[in-house]
Formats: structure tokens, C-alpha cells, sequence
């Protein structure tokens, strides 16, 4: 809290004349001797600010000096709008702080950008939740996100076993939540809505200088979706099926190397899917630019669904 204080602090003088220290109590809900410490946590951090008495005098900047925070383009303050998700802060437990954070930043603006943030307000809806999967019960989250912010061992159920973890941060992915948490020696997924009973223990949390969430996250669904590819199958692909195949089967299954091209292009691809089932759906997508070569269970069964829509088809043109 004090931190976010001293910023809206820093903002609010970055322009000013002078503003008197009862005052900025009062727009801060804070007693005037706060905001003389907090004055003196910004000198000693760098920034130039100094109170100067007398008629016309106060708490003020060095004239001309500005944070970073306050050079932003238009583009980048109305971009920052975006990062209160609604959904997400309700998750969290942060309505209210994310609501006033919104409120505080658009008031630090000048009118011209407050427009622009205004707008990306009104008109852009980032919606989390996926459109076809259930809603967890996530009454564990707030606790969960208390522990991953503040450092804290955090101690669970889950699937019927107790865990205590290090919690390294969560994730948000479909509309469904994960807690990232070291094991032990090993770093782990849980998905919150399966978290029973956590509780926050004193013990500050150990996380590797080094770990970067994003990546690891990217890392395990990488090393998932392979895990699910058991099925090989050996197909002849058109230019226009080879161009097509990652939409079609994934990123992951699509990452092959195909054999020579033909004289019209088609090419031989061996591939590793789910399985026969998985591979019979997603290949017929690829209508006339696949074959499939081996297995043969395979390519029976692809004969057998263009012979359904064959006869279909005609009996609809009769």
C-alpha cells in the first residue's frame, strides 16, 4: 500500500507548484506527518523533492522533472486500461483495489490522455473464461494469491494428499486457474479449483532467482500436448494440406520434417497423433489435399467416412 502511495505521490506533485502538506493528507486519507515520510522516502530514493515554507511554498518537484512513468504516449496509458480484467481481479479478490487503481492512474493523467484511457475502457472487453469448459470452484484463489505475493509456504489438500509447497504464481488459462508451486525438488501445476483448505504458513516461500514463469508455464503445455502423441501414422500431403497441417493437428504434432516433394508437390509426412480415433477426425479435415498411407486400420477407416459422404451427398442430389 505505501509503495503504491508514494507513487500517486510522485504524480501528483510532477507538475504542481507546491502543494501544502495538509492537504495531500487529506486527498490521501493519511495524517501529515505520513506525508512528510513519505516525502522523505522519495528524496532518499533519488527523486527531487523538498518542501519549501512560506506564502506560496509546500511540497514540491524540482522544476522541469518528470518520472518515466509520466512520458508515456497515448497508446501506452490507454493500453494500461487493459490490465483490469474485471474477471480476473474478481477471482482474485481485488475488485475494489483494481477499481481504485484505475481511478487513481486516470487521475494522474493529463485530460488528453484520460480520453483516450476512457475509451479503451468503454469499448475493449478482454473475456477470460473459456466458452465450453465448467467453472472450478475457486474460493481457495484469494489465499492462494495472499501466499504467491507475500512470499509464504502455503500448505493444501489435494486429491486427498496434504502439500506443502513453495509458491512460485498462478496462471489463469481458458477461464481455469493453476497454482505454479515448487515440490520438493520438482516444479508443479495444481489446478486451484481441485485446492482444498489452504492455509499460509510463516515460513517465507524459496524461488529461484531465475525463474521465469511465463516460460515454464509455455514449457509444460509444450511437454504435455507431446505426451498425449502415441499414435504414428505415415500420410501423403498436397502443398495446400502441408500449409494446413498445424491448424489441423496442432502445433506441437505438426512440428516434422516432410519427405521430397513430387512433381506436383504432394510430399510423404510421418506423423505422431493421439490416436486412431483423434487422427481419423482431424485428417479428414483436410479433405482431398491428404492420404493417408499407413496403417492401413487408418485408411480404411478415412475410405469409409468419404464413402458416407459420397453416398450422402448424392442421395441429397437426387
Amino acid at each position: 500500500m505505501r509503495s503504491a502511495r508514494l507513487l500517486q505521490l510522485m504524480l501528483r506533485l510532477q507538475g504542481s507548484r507546491g502543494v501544502v502538506a495538509e492537504q495531500l493528507a487529506g486527498e490521501f486519507g493519511v495524517s501529515v506527518r505520513t506525508i512528510y515520510r513519505d516525502v522523505a522516502s522519495l528524496s532518499a530514493a533519488g527523486v527531487p523533492i523538498w518542501t519549501e515554507s512560506g506564502p506560496g511554498g509546500g511540497i514540491r518537484l524540482l522544476d522541469g522533472w518528470q518520472s518515466k512513468l509520466s512520458g508515456m504516449t497515448d497508446d501506452e496509458t490507454s493500453a494500461l486500461m487493459l490490465l483490469g480484467v474485471p474477471s480476473i481481479a474478481a477471482d482474485l479478490g481485488r475488485t475494489d483495489s483494481a477499481e481504485a487503481a484505475a481511478a487513481k492512474l486516470l487521475s494522474t493523467m493529463p485530460p488528453s490522455l484520460q480520453k483516450g484511457a476512457r475509451l479503451w475502457q468503454d469499448r475493449i472487453l478482454v473475456d477470460v473464461p473459456g466458452w465450453f469448459g465448467g467453472s472450478d470452484d475457486i474460493a481457495a484463489l484469494p489465499t492462494l494469491a495472499s501466499a504467491v505475493l507475500d512470499s509464504r509456504r502455503l500448505r493444501f489438500t489435494y486429491r486427498d494428499k496434504e502439500r506443502t509447497v513453495d509458491p512460485l504464481g498462478l496462471v489463469i488459462k481458458a477461464g481455469v486457474w493453476y497454482l505454479v508451486a515448487h515440490l520438493g525438488s520438482r516444479t508443479l501445476s495444481f489446478r486451484v479449483g481441485r485446492i482444498t483448505g489452504p492455509v499460509v504458513c510463516d515460513d517465507v516461500a524459496v524461488r529461484p532467482v531465475d525463474f521465469d514463469l511465463a516460460a515454464w508455464w509455455a514449457a509444460s503445455m509444450a511437454e504435455f500436448d507431446r505426451s498425449l502423441l502415441r499414435f504414428d501414422c505415415r500420410i501423403r500431403l498436397s502443398p495446400n494440406g502441408w500449409r494446413r497441417l498445424p491448424d489441423v493437428v496442432g502445433v506441437e504434432a505438426s512440428r516434422v520434417t516432410p519427405g521430397p516433394p513430387d512433381d506436383a508437390g504432394w510430399m510423404d509426412v510421418e506423423l505422431r497423433l493421439e490416436s486412431s480415433d483423434v487422427a481419423l477426425s482431424q485428417l479428414i479435415g483436410l479433405g482431398a489435399d491428404v492420404e493417408v498411407l499407413e496403417p492401413l486400420s487408418l485408411r480404411g477407416a478415412v475410405f469409409e467416412v468419404a464413402q458416407q459422404m459420397v453416398r450422402r451427398h448424392q442421395r441429397r442430389g437426387r
